[in-house]
């Protein structure tokens, strides 16, 4: 369980601080999507990185059982999946982010996901068993 609450106490504000960010600059939100989705380079570094972090993720704690420690799984495999995709195809991944950054709707229900997850794992990373 120390593994679970350690990613999780990584991944609970950085998820928290990402969504803030988002609705913070929910205005701008579809002008910065639309510059990133001009750069496919952006976004296959990107996916370089969320690759890196799913895989340290998975090699740590692919736990598929247990409760709320299965949510850190499913994460990192996600982060590694998305990753992948990322490096694999840039540009088509460029073309749907400048159509779904348009949709200020979809972010902030995207960021409003996000601010769940991360404050369901902040709790349980820094609450007392």
């Amino acid at each position: 369980m120390t593994t679970s609450k350690m990613i999780a106490g990584l991944m609970g504000p950085t998820l928290i601080a990402i969504a803030v960010a988002m609705l913070l600059n929910l205005d701008s939100f579809p002008v910065l999507v639309e510059q990133v989705a001009r750069d496919p380079t952006l976004i296959f570094l990107s996916g370089v990185l969320l690759f890196v972090a799913g895989l340290a993720i998975v090699r740590a704690h692919n736990i598929w059982s247990g409760g709320w420690p299965v949510l850190v799984t499913v994460l990192g495999w996600l982060a590694l999946l998305s990753g992948l995709g990322r490096m694999f195809f840039p540009t088509r991944l460029a073309a749907i982010a400048a159509q779904i950054g348009q949709s200020r709707g979809l972010i902030a229900g995207a960021a409003v996901v996000l601010l769940v997850v991360g404050g369901f794992l902040s709790f349980k990373a820094y609450s007392r068993d």
